[in-house]
């Protein structure tokens, strides 16, 4: 069963006229087709028992129509209501429909209120982002083929960046090499903003690359993916420029050795509190419970943060097909940040990574 058809599935079973689905990465998820819309109005119309139709700028819709996508596309100008034509089209499909599903953790209220204008008639009980994150919890062999794609590039993405530091080259420069390289291959598109930080920088989490000139005998911290098809890669490593100080070593292996034992340990029937757990007991254990600062990990697939986090208080079940990271980080302000993180998939006897590089620590010359 594909993935649109699941949704018409839901649909029917929970009495629901029609889905407006809006998010472009779910947008992407049912029909093959991605774009970021920015201030345009952009959505997959989708019904119980009739074809489902793409709404969006009119400058879309030959792309939609190239992309694969079988179904109706329809387009609007600027200076039009998108919102009218929208419902012109509904209603030639449902005459009167009166319960709407609608992605309740991304459709703005603005819009919401509009679409509410348009059928005044309607009600809007169906949750279709709780939907969607289960549909997306299990991913097909096709989708782990698409991530462990998109995490060979991620490991060749790495290759660049390490031999890319250089005392005085700014964060930013490597950033810059490592993107370079990977459009020359034909990656054209990083799965988020990627991250070099080094020195205390990396105490920051998510900071970024800044124009901070590298220096000897630091820690730097990368943390990058790319876009395979429509599916992400995300890892992190943090190699040795030089010969940091005792502390910072300290932190790295405090950090591997609970990355490493989280890993080793996901499996079916654990619980992801319960993977959590393992992992920060390392830390806490170690000293430096106080310094990690995040769940242990997120899902990923379409999107690099999805259903389910892996973190305290979540007694989901790890099951086979389900795709998350494991990223524990000690971040000590002032002195050091280290993290480390592979993306894994669970198999029916344990899990498999998507990236491969090396996670003892490296030494880089310098």
């Amino acid at each position: 069963m594909n993935h649109l058809q699941n949704l018409q599935n839901w649909l029917a079973t929970n009495h629901y006229d029609v889905a407006y689905i809006s998010n472009p990465t779910n947008v992407a998820y049912f029909s093959g087709f991605f774009a970021d819309p920015e201030e345009r109005v952009q959505a997959l119309l989708v019904f119980p028992d009739q074809d489902p139709f793409f709404f969006g700028p009119q400058l879309e819709v030959e792309a939609v129509k190239s992309s694969g996508w079988t179904y109706p596309a329809y387009g609007y100008l600027d200076h039009e209501a998108p919102f009218t034509l929208i419902a012109e089209q509904v209603k030639k499909r449902q005459a009167q429909p009166t319960r709407w599903a609608i992605e309740k953790d991304d459709l703005p209220f603005g819009r919401y209120e509009v679409l509410q204008q348009a059928f005044p008639e309607a009600s809007f009980p169906g949750d279709a982002s709780r939907f969607i994150e289960q549909a997306k919890l299990i991913k097909t062999p096709d989708e782990i083929a698409e991530m462990i794609a998109a995490g060979k590039e991620a490991d060749y993405a790495f290759e660049v960046g390490f031999k890319a530091i250089q005392a005085g080259r700014t964060e930013q420069e490597v950033v810059a090499e490592i993107e370079y390289a990977l459009m020359k291959r034909g990656v054209m598109q990083m799965s988020f903003d990627t991250i070099v930080q080094a020195g205390a920088n990396a105490s920051d989490p998510h900071e970024g690359p800044k124009a901070t000139k590298i220096q000897p005998n630091e820690l730097i911290l990368f943390d990058l993916g790319t876009v395979h098809g429509a599916y992400m890669s995300d890892a992190t490593r943090t190699v040795a420029f030089g010969q940091p100080d005792d502390k910072a070593l300290d932190i790295h292996k405090v950090c591997l050795e609970a990355q490493l034992t989280a890993q080793a340990a996901a499996k079916p029937g654990l619980t992801a509190a319960e993977l959590d757990h393992i992992a920060r007991s390392v830390i806490d254990k170690a000293g430096y419970g106080e310094y990690f600062i995040h769940r242990l990990g997120h899902g990923i697939g379409t999107s690099t943060h999805e259903f389910p986090s892996i973190m305290e208080g979540n007694e989901l079940e790890l099951q086979p097909g389900m795709c998350f990271s494991i990223e524990p980080g000690i971040y000590i302000p002032g002195v050091a940040g280290v993290r480390i993180e592979d993306c894994i998939h669970i198999t029916e006897t344990g899990n498999e990574p998507f990236t491969h590089t090396p996670k003892e620590l490296q030494y880089i010359k310098n």
